[in-house]
């Protein structure tokens, strides 16, 4: 099975550019499952009903979050009906939606989970023994497993692939919107990214316009971001190719399109 995985849409900008890469990229490099992580395609911060149906008419599969899942008081009237998104598993108790999804592949099944971190984000339960938790449902289902681990740490995350290592197929870590340099197979199977990237705006900070960034800095008071909408852009990605009997991953390649990068059509 070859899994496509698609880092954080950020607004409008973002959504163009999953509607105008995606169809090429699955026509290249034909995955069966493609994943994209949409928690700030609504205006930078969060998700809408619409905007999520967007995702899944261009070609996605699942679609996963994070921090600012609930961010839109919209994501409440939809969330539970919405069985091709998943939001961080390791939110408390009681947060409406689901942690995980599990997608029909011909006659496999693979299951994607999504984990947020909790250094210096908010003190949510912990991914470690959640994700315990959530895989022993899991593997009475199938032992193939995505897991996109939301983080802000280098280090959480590479901390929870290996201690995941070989119990998944691969641990891909959003939320820092730029694309790292270490894809791998860890020793026991695992695929690891500590960040997969971020798709929207290639001339602002993070996808979002540059001035109030750079005000926030010199000032420390506080500055509204607004993703830019126009102008050049940039998707981040990988594909990963898994065994089907055994979840083992066989390979991880990054993708990064952009006006330095152009796709080869």
């Amino acid at each position: 099975m070859r899994i496509l995985f698609i880092g954080d849409v950020v607004g409008q900008l973002g959504l163009s550019l999953i509607q105008h890469y995606v169809p090429e990229l699955k026509r290249q490099l034909k995955p069966q499952v493609t994943i994209v992580n949409g928690e700030n395609i609504a205006d930078g911060k969060g998700i809408t009903e619409k905007l999520y149906k967007a995702l899944l008419q261009a070609g996605t599969d699942v679609v996963t979050l994070g921090n600012h899942a609930f961010r839109k008081r919209d994501i409440m009237d939809f969330i539970d009906g919405a069985k091709k998104m998943v939001r961080p598993a390791n939110f408390p108790a009681g947060v409406p939606g689901q942690g995980y999804t599990i997608v029909n592949v011909n006659q496999t099944k693979l299951a994607v989970l999504n984990l947020q971190g909790r250094v210096f984000l908010d003190a949510i339960d912990d991914p470690f023994t959640k994700a315990d938790e959530v895989l022993a449902e899991i593997k009475q289902i199938t032992p193939l497993v995505f897991v996109d681990f939301h983080g802000e740490v280098t280090s959480e995350k590479l901390a929870l692939a290996y201690y995941l290592d070989g119990q998944v197929a691969a641990v891909i870590g959003t939320h820092t919107h730029v694309q790292t340099n270490d894809a791998r197979i860890l020793p026991k199977g695992t695929a690891f990214l500590t960040d997969v990237g971020m798709t929207g705006s290639y001339e602002g900070i993070l996808g979002v316009k540059k001035e109030p960034v750079i005000h926030n800095f010199l000032t420390k008071l506080p500055a509204r971001f607004e993703p830019i909408e126009t102008g050049a852009g940039q998707l981040g990605a990988c594909y990963i190719d898994i065994k089907d009997d055994t979840g083992v991953a066989t390979k991880i390649k990054t993708i990064r399109i952009d006006k330095d990068f152009p796709l080869e059509v």
